[in-house]
């Protein structure tokens, strides 16, 4: 009889949040929650990370690793390195959060914010592209900006940072960033463009924190 693969089991939302072992232990950690998020990944690296974003990025996905065809690979192309990149990073879902924006070609950090409390990857991700966009625009550049969040991305032209991080004492600077991010794009334009970054094809963002 064939052995039975280990899995990591990630909540996001249940009676406790984190990363399980066992079916049982996820399991028991959800039993009863309306809108339970929980996930089960290959690795142990692969649940710390997905862990560290939100459930609405690995909704629906599959976990398994996918094969790039030679055809999508040539349709990616190579990256403009004439950009910036921003990112974020999360040490909990909420947990500790940060983030940066660096030149493409160099990696020369041109802003960084943080770290702040209770934070989430994806308001992270939602603030660096408001905060490169607006250091664009300030710098008259016409560069065009790199993010490998599509929630966040989604967000941005959406005008509104749709999160659903609860508001607490310890995490009121980080909505006040919120409130402005989106003040910023309500009342301004820009001419950058942001485009995706391709993980799968170029590996990780230049702006990545090298955390997983």
């Amino acid at each position: 009889m064939a052995k039975k693969q280990k899995k990591f089991y990630v909540v996001w939302t249940g009676h406790r949040t984190g990363i399980f072992p066992t079916w049982e232990d996820c399991k028991a950690a959800i039993n009863g929650v309306k809108g339970a998020e929980y996930k089960s990944f290959l690795t142990f690296e692969e649940a710390k990370k997905a862990y560290n974003k939100e459930y609405a990025d690995y909704k629906g996905k599959n976990t398994k690793k996918k094969t790039i065809s030679k055809e999508e690979i040539e349709r990616i192309g190579e990256p403009n390195l004439y950009t910036i990149s921003v990112d974020a990073a999360s040490s909990g879902n909420p947990g500790i959060m940060e983030y940066r924006g660096v030149d493409t070609q160099t990696h020369q950090q041109l802003f960084h914010q943080g770290p702040f409390q209770q934070g989430t990857n994806n308001v992270g991700e939602f603030l660096a592209l408001v905060h490169g966009l607006a250091y664009l625009k300030q710098m008259n550049s016409d560069r065009n900006i790199y993010s490998d969040s599509r929630i966040a991305i989604g967000w941005i032209y959406k005008k509104k940072c749709n999160t659903k991080l609860k508001r607490t004492v310890k995490n009121q600077p980080t909505f006040d960033l919120i409130k402005r991010a989106e003040t910023w794009l309500k009342n301004n334009s820009y001419t950058s463009t942001i485009i995706k970054w391709e993980t799968k094809v170029w590996g990780e963002i230049p702006a990545d924190f090298g955390r997983k």
